[in-house]
């Protein structure tokens, strides 16, 4: 059996609370909430007009003006927050033994929309930068050729699951010998008409016009989510490897898992048979018992069905143990990062476990008695916590369970 160690090294991030890990965590548990008017496109005629945009980035600050005409929103969120883990993991990159792994839903949606939109209504020829503006797997050869990464490069598109996903297959070639090093990025940019008028007809998205309460996680009065985006970034390593090079070790990645409910294509399990044996298996992953894990960063997005059904789940899981362990979704303060909401909820998972505060599930007022475990409301608490799991389902019936241990 396979006894390789994986340790994390660096971190980024760059989502709607904030750039940089720093900032992201100090306002996440500060209760802080990043959702706000839209205004990346015109609303006038849309159901929708919040959303959780990433404020303040100046891509000038990170990037050359020709990266920056190249690259998509997603693929500079991806960027930035994989230059930010590179240089915390202090990794001198070998190219051929260095990995990269991308996770991605929507990839180049907005882009895509945009052009479409100008080609329709202007006439508007289509530049020769498009389709890689748009392909989901450029982000990664962007960052590669900025850092000489030669080794495995792949791109996850497993809807909301993408960036727990990337982490496990980043995970999958440090075991398997393909990498010593793996660079793991999550990345979303969506805001556009056809996500929004997409999301509100399937019933998935809040009508709640309030940004102080349109997300809220295991509220009673929850009525879908808020889009979000940004960008999350882990340094993946093998154990001997890290510790070759002395390197500062930030956590260990004890377990993950990736599978799927076989159901329907949006809708949950309703009896949560996929989350379950998912989280089931990262426990089996890290050789842990239920009893072990400390606190749970919920994928709690605030849909009425998607809540209650991963409640039930996590209950058949840790059994006793459920209503004594901490729980919250950090979704009420991000939105839906999707792709990147998977790293930067890992990362939020290790905070924590550094720090011993877990950071709270915000706008909730109303307890909903289907989601009765112990969800950290509206204010951050101050527990010491040797280990975190991070749930992530989407679309498609996907389901990812990421573990993360103190070292």
């Amino acid at each position: 059996m396979e006894t390789k160690r994986i340790v994390i090294t660096g971190m980024g991030a760059v989502t709607p609370l904030g750039i940089g890990v720093n900032e992201y965590w100090n306002n996440l548990i500060e209760g802080k909430c990043g959702i706000s008017s839209i205004t990346k496109i015109d609303t006038q005629d849309l159901p929708v007009k919040l959303a959780a945009e990433v404020k303040n980035f100046v891509p000038g600050n990170y990037m050359s003006t020709s990266m920056i005409n190249s690259m998509d929103d997603f693929m500079q969120f991806a960027y930035v927050a994989a230059d930010e883990a590179l240089k915390e993991s202090g990794v001198q990159i070998v190219p051929e033994r260095t990995g990269i792994v991308i996770g991605t839903a929507m990839a180049g949606l907005t882009a895509i929309a945009k052009t479409q939109k100008e080609l329709s209504e202007n006439g508007k020829r289509v530049g020769p930068k498009f389709l890689p503006k748009v392909l989901g797997n450029i982000a990664a050869t962007h960052i590669a050729n900025a850092n000489s990464i030669k080794g495995p490069c792949m791109t996850v598109s497993t809807a909301c699951s993408s960036g727990g996903d990337a982490i496990s297959l980043g995970a999958m070639f440090l075991k398997a010998g393909e990498a010593d090093v793996v660079l793991v990025t999550g990345a979303e940019s969506g805001i556009c008409p056809l996500l929004i008028q997409s999301l509100t007809k399937a019933l998935a998205l809040t009508a709640n016009p309030d940004p102080n309460s349109a997300s809220r996680p295991f509220d009673l009065n929850r009525d879908g989510f808020v889009i979000g985006e940004g960008g999350g970034a882990l340094v993946l390593e093998t154990e001997e490897h890290a510790l070759a090079r002395g390197a500062r070790i930030i956590a260990e990645l004890a377990g993950y898992a990736n599978n799927t409910d076989a159901y329907h294509v949006v809708a949950p399990h309703p009896e949560g048979e996929g989350a379950i044996a998912c989280m089931k298996r990262a426990l089996e992953i890290a050789n842990m018992h239920p009893e072990e894990i400390g606190y749970i960063n919920m994928h709690g997005t605030s849909t009425q069905k998607g809540d209650e059904v991963e409640v039930v789940s996590v209950k058949k899981v840790f059994d006793a143990h459920a209503f004594k362990m901490a729980v919250s979704s950090t979704k009420g303060a991000t939105g839906h990062l999707m792709g990147a909401g998977g790293i930067t909820e890992v990362i939020a998972c290790i905070q924590a476990i550094r720090t011993g505060i877990l950071p709270p599930t915000i706008n909730y007022s109303t307890p909903d008695p289907m989601c009765d475990l112990d969800v950290i409301p509206n204010h951050a608490r101050h527990q010491k916590i040797n280990a975190a799991m991070s749930n992530a389902f989407g679309f498609g019936g996907q389901n990812s369970s990421i573990i993360v241990k103190a070292y």
